[in-house]
């Protein structure tokens, strides 16, 4: 039986888990071919989006109903490691793209939850169904967009974008940095905070169009790894959203986020199985290149000298590390019933992440030094760029053991979602 990408993972998977990776696995081929141009570039690679869509992968973790392909994060997280594997820079899009489903999914499970009163409940089905329909049953791209620059001391992500209440809708203002899918995406959904609010109750979801009156691009993307992503952001000047395509209920998102095991983002450690992808593939690059080289006097293969395989070893426990780590969040927050209460596996993520972006630089600096001078050239230095992103995405590992031993000590987390000075980062 043919053992596809995403079992290098997720070593158990079932009928249905298998038949959703099959649909991953017949687009890696075209991913992988044109990772290195999107690198070069640093533009996403378009025909991927209409791809995607035929395959029904802008749908994967949409349930059936909506016209989805009935997957879970086990399936996502498989997913972001085959892509992540032939392309980084793809991997992370298509998993920012999914995080939109949580604005659907959690809604959903927050009305059934009886979380909504009679009188909000038509409002919140109507914009969840927006989203899962949209991924699901039409095939649209998505982005998701939460990042801003300013920071808050007391919370792991600060909204300054503003919501403006006026007759028929709402006027945003403000900046998204690093939005993933700039560009890209059919439909962007933008989280702001509602004027007159400084609190995480004020956090609402807005549609916003692409190419709207009102949104443009922030920056070009041109950073030192994940280059083809298009994450650089837009600015929303005077937007205006109408009504039906807003979730604006105070306290409807915060409502939402307690259905998740871990961040409203959205079954956040996928991403970082992208990065593990892109480890896998470097490791597995450098170590055919090591083998089928040989030495000219001997004939014996580069990698039988001990220099080269203390570097092979070293990456062998690096990527056994990052599996490892992986496999257990990934059981944290999909086993049924939950083995943990939800503190406990925020707090498991908080150490995981890190540990996975640091093991895959590691892999991808002990490849390009195995590789020599002739691979600061080629796979093994994208690679090395690519996995440069990791250390920093999100949180670094040391913010993360921070945030871990302040919950293990003090009982606390970090608030995840904190509402920053407005006027301010209008002018960022």
């Amino acid at each position: 039986m043919m053992k596809f990408t995403g079992e290098i993972l997720v070593e158990d998977m079932n009928e249905a888990e298998r038949a959703r990776a099959e649909v991953v696995e017949s687009v890696l081929a075209d991913v992988r071919a044109a990772a290195r141009e999107v690198d070069a570039n640093a533009q996403f690679h378009m025909p991927h989006v209409r791809q995607f869509s035929k395959a029904g992968l802008l749908g994967l973790i949409i349930p059936t109903q909506y016209g989805g392909l009935g997957g879970g994060l086990r399936d996502l997280a498989a997913a972001c490691f085959s892509l992540g594997s032939a392309c980084p820079s793809t991997a992370l899009a298509y998993f920012f793209h999914c995080s939109a489903a949580s604005r659907g999914l959690l809604a959903i499970e927050a009305l059934e939850a009886g979380l909504f009163s009679d009188e909000e409940a038509p409002q919140v089905r109507q914009f969840a169904e927006q989203i899962l329909y949209g991924m699901g049953r039409d095939g649209l791209w998505f982005a998701n967009f939460a990042s801003e620059s300013v920071k808050s001391e007391k919370a792991a992500v600060t909204i300054s974008t503003e919501a403006r209440k006026v007759d028929g809708g709402y006027i945003l203002n403000g900046v998204k940095s690093f939005g993933t899918g700039t560009g890209v995406a059919d439909k962007y959904l933008v989280t702001a905070s509602l004027e007159g609010y400084d609190t995480a109750e004020g956090l609402c979801t807005f549609f916003v169009d692409r190419d709207g009156e009102g949104v443009r691009q922030r920056a070009p993307w041109d950073a030192i790894g994940m280059r083809g992503s298009s994450s650089g952001g837009i600015v929303l000047e005077n937007y205006f959203v109408p009504e039906e395509m807003s979730l604006a209920i105070p306290g409807a998102f915060t409502r939402c986020m307690q259905m998740s095991r871990g961040s409203f983002v959205g079954n956040q450690m996928a991403a970082v199985c992208g990065y593990a992808g892109a480890a896998n593939s470097a490791y597995q690059s450098v170590l055919k290149h090591l083998t089928e080289k040989k030495f000219a006097d001997t004939g014996k293969p580069i990698g039988s000298a001990p220099y080269q395989q203390e570097l092979i070893g070293k990456m062998m426990v690096d990527l056994q590390t990052a599996l490892l780590w992986l496999r257990r969040q990934l059981q944290l927050e999909s086993s049924e019933p939950p083995i943990a209460p939800k503190e406990e596996v925020v707090k498991q993520w908080r150490l995981c992440k890190g540990v996975v972006a640091e093991s895959g630089f590691s892999i991808a600096t002990n490849a390009l030094k195995a590789s020599g001078t002739s691979g600061t050239m080629g796979d093994a230095a994208r690679y090395l760029r690519e996995l440069t992103m990791g250390i920093v995405q999100a949180f670094p590992a040391e913010r993360g053991r921070l945030m871990a031993a302040q919950m293990e000590v003090e009982g606390a987390e970090q608030n995840q979602f904190g509402v920053g000075d407005k006027a301010a980062a209008q002018q960022a």
